[in-house]
């Protein structure tokens, strides 16, 4: 058991307890599992948070990655880009539905997609593009906006790590998910919305796509029995809905709490030489779902295992790239080199970040990393 973890949901749980235990045995009583109030609730108040029209809950992140590329009409064959440097789901879902991953490396500073690179990556089958908005950041949206309209790309955000973000530059302001022709989140338990199992959401400003991706979600239908679609069951229940209602209530003083915690960390390491610390975009409102350090010249396992030793939980967000896993590296061998996303997987850290931790756990996770320094 760490004395100081990654992620402390059951302090925060103690805090709104009686306002779930209270949904939660509504719930129970009127017995709507499926499709209750609660969601409808829940798609609202996001609505009205993240100035998206139409907000489309589901069963999780990756089915809002599938949903969200059903409804584009894409064929097999089209090239779909995503970050090498992210987790496995967007890549997982264009292998699935027989679309092609293109795998672009990122920024070794801000972590999201290179404009360099990708302009690399592109070619005359290429028919969307997934950015992703990584550890509680906004992506270059305006580079990535530009470069998607030059080449008549469709633009699906994954706002998975960065619900509740925001880009505001000369051209383009508004929260992160709104900026794409469609952008997809999770809610899984440890984001900085989670419930308490899986869940997801697609978010969109399109009429018509809202209204086939609620199709799609719903086995194909509108009505019961008269399927127009071929979709998938990609429900969020009531029971995670009202989660996520309780938890909306106190959702911008969760943020606060992280980002103030991200400063706690800053102040405290920016001056260690063998420590990069996560900058900020000037135009992004960085909501920290991780703080994520790089550790330099080799040493960042050996970090990570002095925390351990000491009761202070990490993670290492990710330790092997897209294009290097087992099950995708078959279609580029070991051709294809993405300098900074194979150097970025041996070098960050995520440190301990939550919505109940307190200065004195941080300063004591900065304690630790400089002792380590002090001996290594």
């Amino acid at each position: 058991m760490y004395k100081i973890p990654m992620v402390d949901l059951k302090s925060q749980y103690l805090e709104i307890k009686s306002d779930i235990n209270e949904r939660l045995e509504s719930i129970f009583l009127s017995s709507k599992f499926i499709k209750g109030p609660e969601v409808s609730e829940l798609e609202n108040k996001l609505s009205e948070l993240l100035n998206i029209k139409h907000i489309i809950t589901c069963a999780n992140g990756t089915d809002a990655i599938q949903l969200a590329l059903m409804s584009l009409d894409l064929e097999a064959g089209d090239e779909v880009i995503t970050p090498a440097f992210s987790y496995i789901a967007a890549a997982e879902v264009i292998k699935l539905m027989g679309l092609v991953p293109i795998y672009a490396d990122v920024d070794e500073q801000f972590f999201d997609i290179d404009l360099t690179n990708l302009a690399k990556r592109i070619s005359s089958k290429t028919k969307a593009i997934i950015p992703v908005h990584l550890f509680g950041q906004s992506c270059n949206m305006d580079s990535i906006v530009d470069f998607a309209n030059k080449h008549d790309l469709i633009i699906i955000e994954d706002n998975a790590q960065s619900l509740g973000s925001a880009y505001c530059s000369k051209s383009l302001s508004g929260k992160t998910g709104s900026f794409g022709s469609i952008a997809t989140t999770s809610f899984f338990p440890s984001k900085n919305l989670g419930c308490y199992g899986d869940g997801g959401a697609v978010l969109t400003n399109d009429d018509k796509l809202a209204e086939k991706l609620r199709m799609l979600a719903n086995h194909g239908q509108t009505i019961k029995y008269h399927h127009k679609l071929i979709g998938i069951n990609s429900r969020l229940d009531s029971i995670q809905a009202a989660v996520l209602n309780v938890k909306l209530e106190h959702f911008s003083k969760y943020v606060e709490n992280r980002q103030n915690a991200a400063s706690v960390y800053s102040d405290n390491l920016h001056q260690l030489n063998e420590i990069r610390i996560p900058l900020n975009y000037k135009n992004s409102l960085h909501i920290y779902h991780q703080y994520t350090i790089r550790v330099l010249n080799n040493k960042r396992d050996s970090l990570k295992a002095y925390l351990d030793q000491n009761g202070i939980a990490s993670m290492i967000y990710y330790p092997i790239p897209v294009h290097k896993q087992d099950a995708y590296i078959e279609s580029y061998g070991n051709d294809l080199h993405l300098p900074v996303s194979e150097r970025l997987s041996k070098e960050v850290l995520s440190l301990p970040i939550h919505s109940h931790i307190t200065n004195a756990d941080v300063l004591t996770v900065c304690k630790c990393i400089k002792a380590f320094f002090e001996i290594n």
